[in-house]
């Protein structure tokens, strides 16, 4: 066991031996550091205000992520580098992102104008050119302007880089953070507590310890990415005993291709895996693409987002139309199941005291295979969902040979719809059977009502989904895409 959680802050080394589990960054930087730069916006992840910078060793060199701080513990921090707004003027002059921002207007209140700052700075660090406007748009969907307006904003993400923002006083010094960060790096359980050494925190590196860990504490809060029980916290005001973060354990965070599959650790972050899920699944990059923000990407795990069962998470029912397989450990045993059947009711998954999450296994599509999937929201970004349909389909001589078609928002659970699915197997792929399936999603589901949707909404534009899955398929150069500024779009 290690008792203290050790982080650069900028270049300064930090330990902390006595830390409040659920401490958030944002409150540890006002609070305890007394920088505040970093502002409180919405306190979920949603506005972008409290954006800040963190810096891992990946691969030899330094990674560089933005993230929402009014979300994120600080325990979490360990073994990184957590730059804030406040960092980034060097040698008595101003980031080429500051001083862009500054020459272009892009800043009026100002109250937002860190956040903004920091999610250019990180992007930066990934781009070494200018990027093109989709990519700008999406650094920036999760960073809410007010009053500025995002095209002075936007020019300026651009302008920075005829100042070289990549060739800054952070270039110059990575060499010398990344031999520090790496000798903060090893393989022991973190343990830390309150002032009163009432309720504890535990991160361990290895997957054996972590099993064993949450065995010993089956009634502990596992948190990953915590875009989910960050806002237990910020917002229901709930205050666990004990957490163990999932984050420092390295075997949870690979993701593999194999000749057959695509093996997802489930503390792998939807940015991580996007790329190669939409090599694969091009519908399901984009989906993932639409999840939350930056922010809430490079930060959320998709195997959190099975874990916590929500009925309009994202992730399963893309999942559920693959086929993927969910596996499971508890203490030194595991066991795996058709990821549908972990979802049992709403809040309540297949998943003994003590047991996790431990990776997912996504087969690769068949030759033939058909997939498809489609978010509805009231807005492209950073918005939950209404419905989300996704498909998977065998068609073979033009009859529908296997189909799973799955859907998220219409029911207690992310879930298949095996009368849909009974209408198209064995039947052709034609209008016909569409309908008759269309027909049979009123059997497999009864939508409720809320602030998101109607019940007559949900059902009628999933029938109209599966509708609009057979036109695409059958018709490939109808016009039910948009290609523009923001890439492959849902029409």
């Amino acid at each position: 066991m290690r008792g203290e959680i050790r982080f650069l802050l900028d270049g300064a080394p930090r330990s902390l031996t006595q830390v409040d589990p659920t401490m958030t960054v944002l409150d540890y930087l006002r609070l305890e550091e007394h920088l505040v730069g970093t502002k409180e916006g919405c306190n979920e992840g949603d506005c972008g205000a409290c954006t800040v910078v963190l810096a891992r060793p990946r691969d030899g060199a330094l990674h560089y992520e933005a993230v929402n701080a009014c979300i994120q513990f600080v325990g979490t921090l360990d073994g990184c580098q957590l730059i804030t707004v406040e960092h980034l003027a060097k040698e008595g002059a101003l980031h080429p992102v500051q001083q862009a921002m500054v020459d272009c207007h892009g800043s009026q209140c100002g109250f937002c104008t860190p956040g903004f700052v920091m999610s250019l700075f990180a992007m930066t660090r990934d781009h070494d050119e200018a990027p093109d406007d989709q990519t700008i748009d999406d650094v920036l969907a999760g960073n809410l302007c007010r009053c500025t307006g995002y095209a002075p904003i936007a020019k300026a993400a651009k302008q920075a880089y005829e100042k070289k923002p990549r060739n800054d006083a952070f270039a110059r010094d990575e060499a010398a953070v990344l031999a520090k960060l790496t000798a903060l790096q090893d393989d022991a359980t973190i343990a830390v507590a309150d002032a009163q050494g009432a309720r504890q925190f535990f991160a361990p590196a290895r997957l054996d310890d972590l099993a064993e860990l949450y065995l010993q504490h089956p009634e502990a809060t596992l948190v990953a990415g915590s875009t989910d029980v960050g806002l237990w916290v910020t917002k229901d005001m709930q205050r666990p005993q004990t957490v163990i973060y999932t984050g420092r354990a390295a075997a949870l965070a690979r993701i593999e291709e194999t000749e057959t599959a695509i093996e997802i650790g489930a503390g792998v972050s939807y940015s991580d895996a996007m790329a190669l899920l939409g090599r694969h699944y091009p519908d399901m990059g984009e989906v993932i693409r639409r999840i939350g923000s930056v922010q809430i990407r490079n930060a959320g795990t998709i195997g959190g987002n099975v874990a916590n069962g929500s009925p309009i998470g994202d992730s399963p029912p893309l999942l559920i139309a693959a086929g993927a397989t969910l596996h499971l450990r508890r203490g030194g045993e595991g066991r795996s199941l058709p990821i549908e059947d972990f979802f049992i009711d709403y809040g309540k998954q297949d998943c003994a005291p003590g047991e996790f999450v431990e990776r997912i296994t996504l087969p690769l599509p068949a030759p033939g295979q058909v997939f498809r999937a489609y978010k509805i929201s009231k807005r492209f970004d950073q918005d939950i969902s209404a419905a989300l349909g996704a498909f998977s389909l065998q068609i073979e001589d033009g009859a529908v040979t296997a189909a799973r078609l799955a859907f998220g928002g219409l029911a207690a659970t992310p879930k298949r719809a095996p009368q849909a699915e009974a209408a198209l197997v064995g039947a052709p792929w034609n209008e016909a059977a569409v309908a008759h399936a269309m027909a049979a999603l009123a059997e497999d589901f009864s939508p409720i009502t809320d602030w998101r949707a109607s019940a007559d909404y949900r059902l009628k534009v999933s029938q109209n989904l599966l509708r609009r899955c057979f036109i695409e398929t059958t018709a490939p150069d109808c016009e039910t895409r948009l290609v523009g500024t923001r890439g492959l779009a849902h029409a």
